[in-house]
């Protein structure tokens, strides 16, 4: 689907943005996604790089988005330019419809196109005269052998007067750091998709009932998103039982049982933006009085973090805060014993809290983004979208641990946006309290 005249907008806005960062000298090379052959002549489904979209929307595979900056007012090189796949009539039958270098230019707004094999021809006049290339060596094998001979042959004929590259720069330190604060146009589409995968989630609560299988309920969900023009951000965990307790179980093949938990995390993804949602709740709609017990404590760490997510704190207090409260839940039920302070020095929650209590999200389910700046946490900045997803895991068979906490896995996700006014929840569509879990499954 072509790009909207206010989508062309918004992504002209990110590259000029993008220019400016990168200076009048630099020039960024940015290379799309490429078809991936899942078996003999069939492919994935294809998904377009994160970066590349984000500053084009174009959505074909095999494409270079190359953006030279002061160049379009001089007549020299345009600013914004599309290597694409040529136009293919007979295979264009087969696959769908291609844009070619004019489409790329009337529906996407380049300011010169070309097709996908003039790119070694054209990158010396693109890179003459530019100090530093802002391109992610490494990432793209079959480019950085073109991009390095081509800097290397400016650099031999640069004796006779004409500027070369001294510098090839990771896109990280410019595009990325852009990435992570959302504008409003992003963060519309990102709350259309938590709305709509809150929708999915509550959908699975209503449905799910013993004897139900996992993949029934993973189907549930993933067909909510295709009916909203979504689909899901990442492989959806739909975990029974002990299953649970395996952080990335995504197999979702097992029978659910009448008095065992179920946690689901699933996220749809709608124009490239993903949600990112975890619920816990009973099989049979009634949590047990130990199911409960835990459940409370995660609950409590979850809105705690949340708290946290202001202008101005550290991005590691979240963690430190749900560290806290989760790791005095487990004194207080006698699954630790000991000073919650001294027991978090040790790292003896780890057992049973192993992962971190949040991550950015955005185009990418874990978004691009450092989390430090000159090795310290940075601070919460306007705009920035971060999961708050506390839990905790108590395998079966955990020994020291009495038996009705066996089996037990709960994470409770919320996605959240920092604003100026404080966390504002994009989630809250789904239900977390106890109470209301268990009436919205009991209705």
């Amino acid at each position: 689907m072509k790009p909207t005249a206010t989508e062309l907008k918004e992504y002209a806005r990110r590259r000029t943005q993008l220019m400016k960062r990168i200076g009048r000298d630099g020039v960024a090379i940015i290379p799309g996604a490429r078809e991936v052959v899942r078996a003999r002549d069939t492919h994935y489904k294809f998904r377009q790089d994160s970066d590349f979209k984000y500053l084009s929307g174009f959505v074909e595979p095999d494409a270079i988005l190359v953006i030279a900056p002061g160049r379009k007012s001089d007549g020299d090189v345009a600013e914004f330019v599309l290597f694409v796949r040529e136009r293919n009539v007979e295979l264009e039958i087969w696959n769908g419809r291609r844009a070619g270098p004019e489409g790329a230019v009337n529906d996407y707004g380049a300011d010169e196109a070309f097709t996908i094999d003039e790119f070694e021809e054209q990158l010396p006049r693109l890179l003459g005269g530019r100090r530093s290339v802002h391109y992610t060596m490494g990432e793209h094998p079959h480019l950085d052998g073109k991009v390095a001979a081509c800097v290397r042959e400016i650099r031999e004929v640069s004796r006779r007067g004409a500027a070369a590259p001294t510098e090839i720069v990771a896109l990280e330190t410019s595009l990325h750091e852009m990435r992570l604060c959302k504008s409003a146009a992003e963060l519309k589409i990102m709350a259309r998709a938590c709305e709509v995968t809150a929708e999915a989630h509550c959908l699975a609560m209503r449905r799910t009932k013993p004897g139900v299988n996992e993949w029934q309920i993973a189907a549930e969900i993933e067909s909510y998103f295709a009916m909203n023009r979504m689909e899901p951000g990442y492989g959806s965990i739909v975990g029974g039982g002990d299953n649970a307790c395996i952080l990335h179980y995504v197999d979702n093949n097992m029978p659910l049982k009448d008095g065992d938990l179920l946690l689901i995390d699933a996220g749809g993804e709608l124009d490239g933006y993903t949600a990112d949602i975890t619920r816990t709740f009973p099989v049979g709609g009634t949590f047990s009085k130990a199911q409960r017990a835990v459940y409370e404590i995660v609950l409590e760490a979850n809105k705690a973090a949340i708290k946290t997510l202001k202008v101005g704190t550290s991005v590691g207090k979240p963690h430190e805060v749900a560290t806290r409260v989760l790791t005095e839940g487990l004194v207080e039920l006698g699954l630790l014993k000991g000073k919650p302070k001294d027991l978090i020095a040790a790292g003896a929650q780890r057992q049973f809290y192993m992962h971190g209590t949040g991550h950015w999200l955005g185009l990418d389910v874990h978004d691009v983004g450092r989390y430090k700046l000159d090795g310290k946490f940075r601070k919460f900045e306007p705009g920035m979208v971060m999961t708050v997803e506390p839990g905790l895991y108590i395998a079966p068979g955990t020994k020291g641990v009495d038996e009705q906490y066996w089996g037990i896995g709960i994470r409770v996700e919320d996605d959240v946006v920092v604003t100026e006014d404080g966390p504002r929840v994009l989630t809250g569509g789904v239900p977390k309290e106890i109470g209301d879990i268990e009436a919205l499954m009991a209705g």
